[in-house]
């Protein structure tokens, strides 16, 4: 039994901690998601515009793009956190 013990205390301290690096990566993960698909959207939308409104919506698939580029690098860096 007293060996168990540390390892007891061990898992109940950084279960959470891992729990955490798990949900950021997932938040992060599912952002970058978002970010790619409105990202498309703007792009198939400037596909069928006007020269004037196209130049808007391809700008907006920019930020889209930086964005999810963001999203995925702190989901990268998140997961490799995780303690294993």
């Amino acid at each position: 039994m007293s060996k168990k013990l540390p390892v007891l205390i061990a898992a109940m301290v950084l279960a959470p901690v891992a729990m955490a690096q798990v949900g950021t990566t997932l938040k992060e993960g599912a952002k970058a998601t978002s970010e790619k698909a409105q990202e498309l959207g703007d792009d198939v939308k400037a596909s069928t515009q006007s020269a004037p409104a196209s130049a808007v919506t391809r700008a907006k698939a920019a930020v889209h793009h930086a964005k999810a580029h963001h999203a995925a690098k702190k989901a990268k860096d998140a997961a490799k956190e995780v303690p294993k």
